[in-house]
Formats: structure tokens, C-alpha cells, sequence
């Protein structure tokens, strides 16, 4: 995939403690482990752009979702049970989005093409889940439940064999979700 329709610019500032006290720490790229630079995160502010955190280092762990925003207190909010130990910045893509999603792990199964979100792969395609997809345009957020409910995880262009080798094992896929230029 090429950089073309692509804004690579994104900016968040992490605090170490709630209401955005403390040392901070401003990230403008993917970071692995803040741990280097901050003992722990408890708010943040998101300027620009948007990013994927987790609650482990090395982009693992549970991920949760930040837009342009304030976020003075987001453990309550999110319901993380950890501060954020890295984050990732999700490239802003404003072309054609296309994944195809399949039943089974390895492509197996029923499959379905989507080029728009779908708030619940039951209702709409009669898949009971997902587990695995090939993200062919575009970057997507994948929802534990329908209506854009639950754990997510991101996903940027690839192929996606097995969620369960990617450390989501037992977790079924309900609802995706393209993430657009509407984050700033």
C-alpha cells in the first residue's frame, strides 16, 4: 500500500497521573514501551490524529481506541484495568476501505467482503463469527460484540490467518468498524 491519501500526522500527550497531572510525556509516533519515559499513564490528550494504546508494552494486551480528545481520567471511562504502556499511531487512510472476513481461522468458512461498517456480522451476513480476514484497503476496528461493543482490536492492511495466534484467543469478532478522517 503506498502513502498516497495517507496523513501520516498525529499528536498525544500522556500524563502520569488523572486531570492531567504529573510528568508528562508528548508522542507524535508509535511508541513500544513508555515505561522509559513515564512510570505510569493515568490521562492523556489526544491533539491530533488518532491511536491504538495498550495496556502492555511491545503494542500487546488489551487495545482501546483514541480520537482528537481529552481523556482526564480514562481507566473509569474505558474500564482498563492497567495504564497505557504503548501506543500506536493509526495512519489516516481516505481511499477505498475493503476487507474480506471469514468464518473460520486460515480463510476458512463463510466469507464476506465489506467496504462499510457493519454493526453486527449476525444480523447482516448470518456469520455467528470471525476469526480470521484479509484487510485489503484501509484501516478497521474489530469489536468483541455487536454495535461497535466490547474489546477491539486494530487491524491495518494484511492477512490475518488466526486471531487466536495473535493472542485474542477465544474471542469472537461481532462488529468492524473503518477508521476514517473524521478523527480530527
Amino acid at each position: 500500500m503506498s502513502n498516497t491519501g495517507m496523513n501520516m500526522r498525529g499528536k498525544i500527550t500522556f500524563y502520569e497521573e488523572k486531570n492531567f497531572q504529573g510528568r508528562s510525556y508528548e508522542c507524535m509516533s508509535d511508541c513500544s514501551d513508555m515505561t522509559s519515559y513515564l512510570s505510569r499513564c493515568h490521562s492523556c490528550r489526544v491533539e491530533s490524529g488518532c491511536f491504538m494504546v495498550y495496556d502492555r508494552p511491545n503494542y500487546m494486551g488489551s487495545q482501546y481506541f483514541m480520537r482528537r480528545g481529552e481523556y482526564a481520567d480514562y481507566m473509569s471511562m474505558m474500564g482498563m484495568r492497567d495504564c497505557i504502556r504503548s501506543c500506536r499511531m493509526i495512519p489516516m487512510h481516505r481511499g477505498q476501505f475493503r476487507m474480506k472476513i471469514y468464518e473460520r481461522e486460515n480463510f476458512g468458512g463463510q466469507s464476506h467482503e465489506l467496504m462499510d461498517d457493519c454493526d453486527n456480522i449476525m444480523d447482516r451476513y448470518r456469520m455467528n463469527e470471525c476469526q480470521s480476514c484479509n484487510v485489503m484497503d484501509g484501516h478497521w476496528l474489530m469489536y468483541e460484540q455487536p454495535q461497535y461493543r466490547g474489546k477491539q482490536m486494530y487491524m491495518r492492511p494484511g492477512e490475518y490467518r488466526s486471531f487466536r495466534d495473535m493472542g485474542m484467543s477465544g474471542m469472537r469478532f461481532m462488529s468492524m468498524r473503518r477508521i476514517s478522517d473524521s478523527c480530527n
